[in-house]
């Protein structure tokens, strides 16, 4: 296969290969626009293309395709929904320091109980939210103001050490936190959802970028599909409703835990 006239950037990777990654990025926006969990497809797609790397340069590299990607979602989320900007600031500052610190100890722990550990969160998170239909469909609030900024936050700042250290399902624990903990609705639960990630991501990348473990020309053109799949994905979110998000929330849930379960029984 013929490589893409070894491009600064581009890992020398082929031309089937890079439109592989393209069309990766744009699905992986979409999901991550309506729910979160688009990680499940772009990290998987840079690691397959590069299997000789090392693992934390696809990391990396994806999380500058995905900060474009969140970064997109919020304004258009925001002109059609309510964000709590009371809320979801101190969240994202947290959140961010999180993932910078995640972002340190990327190379520091085993995988395997990484994913572990995240599985059997994942298979509670789609338990609890499947026997509640009615969970997240209308806004609930639980606490007082400044219990419910301690709670976002404190969960804001765990999620994004997660995301900086690995990533896949920061999107929808995110949503899971602010409506099962918080009492938001999914749709408001996605818009500050994605405020926060891209935190995350800018978080992960001030860490990642002057180690220089960032595949610029990979990045950027992939930051060029994911906008184009957030933009889509945010606009049809927020023209079907939260009862549309929590039906996709749950089949995202479904496939990062039948993804994980397998990489670990491979050990893959």
């Amino acid at each position: 296969m013929t490589s893409v006239l070894n491009w600064p950037g581009f890992a020398d990777v082929s031309l089937a290969a890079l439109l592989l990654l393209c069309a990766a990025a744009f699905a992986a926006g979409a999901v991550d626009a309506i729910v979160g969990g688009g990680g499940l497809i772009q990290l998987p797609a840079l690691l397959l293309v590069m299997p000789g790397g090392e693992p934390i340069f696809s990391l990396a590299t994806s999380k500058v395709a995905a900060v474009v990607g969140t970064a997109s979602a919020v304004p258009t989320y925001a002109r059609r929904t309510r964000i709590d900007w009371s809320t979801a600031v101190p969240m994202a500052v947290v959140a961010f320091l999180g993932a910078v610190g995640g972002a340190a100890f990327a190379n520091l722990l085993p995988s395997v109980a990484l994913n572990s550990v995240v599985l059997v969160a994942l298979v509670v998170v789609g338990i609890y939210t499947w026997r509640r239909p009615a969970l997240g469909s209308v806004e609930a609030p639980r606490f007082g103001r400044r219990h419910q900024i301690l709670l976002a936050s404190l969960g804001g700042a765990t999620i994004g050490f997660w995301d900086g250290l690995a990533g896949p399902g920061t999107g929808s624990f995110l949503v899971f936190l602010l409506v099962g903990l918080v009492g938001y609705a999914f749709l408001h639960a996605s818009a500050t959802a994605k405020l926060v990630n891209t935190a995350t991501n800018v978080g992960a990348l001030c860490y990642f970028i002057p180690a220089g473990k960032v595949l610029w020309g990979l990045g950027l053109v992939m930051a060029l599909c994911n906008l184009a799949g957030s933009v889509s994905g945010a606009l049809l979110a927020s023209r079907r409703g939260s009862e549309f998000i929590r039906r996709v929330f749950l089949t995202v849930v479904v496939a990062m835990v039948v993804s994980l379960a397998w990489r670990l029984a491979t050990g893959g």
